[in-house]
């Protein structure tokens, strides 16, 4: 960690227990000591998201706490400290919290491994971070190699007319530990894994024009984990389908009550009323529409069905 950060943390942790401690004391006297309750309620807010991921992949939090009772208070500093630190030298990966949570699982579990005094089945030595404890070794080793993953990804955006499909985001990037698979990537990370992969496309003169079909990827590149994207022509109009449809019911309104007198208060008259309630059969039409263009195109017919269509 850089030196300026681990300051910078420290005043934030400082701050976040004073403001709660005083709040939370009654007695101004007695601010003398960090109130135990104070520091419940700045881990839990500070550890929310990373206990629901816990729960969501079914594993169990590294947030181990000493069986004493008067190094429990020091655990948890140690632990919301440890979260900040790596919060604040995060720089670009503060937009994919899930992405965090990982890597927040594993130092803290070397965190709890390093105070136990744990020993290393492999070289018999006390556990030690596996990164290293070089001033800049989080920055250098796991922020930057994920970061130049997203820089890559933003580069072939911009360069390659490709398909929303044919790169990744924040969002998709950050998609790929919403799951179980994540834990693939191993700690300390490696280097060779499917998440560090970008494809190499090979574009002739007609993927150049239009970029409409390229190849989504090479069998390395992860791509895209959930949700898809799938734009078309009519997109502005299933985007805004509540105003286009507002608008068009309006202006069917307005064009029956001008041909019926052209006042507002002919809209009062039973005849009018009844020829302006017809805005909701035009409704149900837009509806149905609006799920025509929802449906996909069906697939086309595989080649066995084919042979046995024209046997018959």
């Amino acid at each position: 960690m850089q030196k300026d950060n681990v300051s910078n943390q420290r005043e934030h942790l400082i701050l976040l227990l004073a403001n709660v401690h005083i709040r939370e004391m009654s007695k101004p006297d007695q601010q003398s000591k960090l109130d135990d309750h104070a520091l419940d309620i700045v881990m839990k807010k500070l550890f929310k998201n990373y206990k629901r991921w816990c729960k969501y992949l079914g594993r169990k939090s590294s947030l181990w706490l000493p069986t004493i009772q008067q190094e429990v208070q020091q655990r948890k500093l140690l632990y919301m400290g440890l979260y900040l630190l790596i919060w604040g030298e995060a720089a670009n990966l503060r937009f994919m919290p899930e992405c965090l949570c990982y890597i927040y699982h594993h130092m803290a579990f070397e965190l709890y491994g390093m105070l136990a005094g744990n020993v290393s089945p492999t070289t018999g030595e006390n556990v030690k971070p596996a990164y290293g404890g070089a001033e800049e070794a989080f920055l250098k080793k796991v922020v930057t190699p994920i970061y130049k993953i997203i820089e890559m990804e933003a580069e072939r955006s911009k360069t390659m007319k490709s398909k929303h499909s044919h790169w990744r985001n924040y969002d998709d990037l950050n998609e790929y530990f919403w799951s179980r698979d994540c834990f693939r990537l191993g700690w300390p990370m490696r280097a060779d894994a499917d998440f560090f992969k970008t494809p190499n496309f090979v574009l002739n003169p007609r993927d150049q024009t239009n970029g409409e079909h390229r190849p989504a990827g090479n069998d390395h590149w992860m791509g895209k984990v959930n949700f898809v994207e799938i734009r078309s022509f009519w997109h502005i109009f299933r985007s805004f389908d509540r105003m286009w449809s507002f608008l068009i019911l309006s202006l069917q309104a307005m064009v029956i009550v001008a041909w019926n007198g052209g006042t507002p208060g002919d809209i009062f008259d039973a005849g009018v009323f009844k020829q302006v309630l017809s805005i909701f059969i035009t409704a149900a039409v837009m509806k149905m529409g609006q799920g025509m263009l929802a449906i996909p195109p069906p697939p086309p017919p595989s080649l066995p069905i084919l042979m046995l269509w024209y046997a018959h």
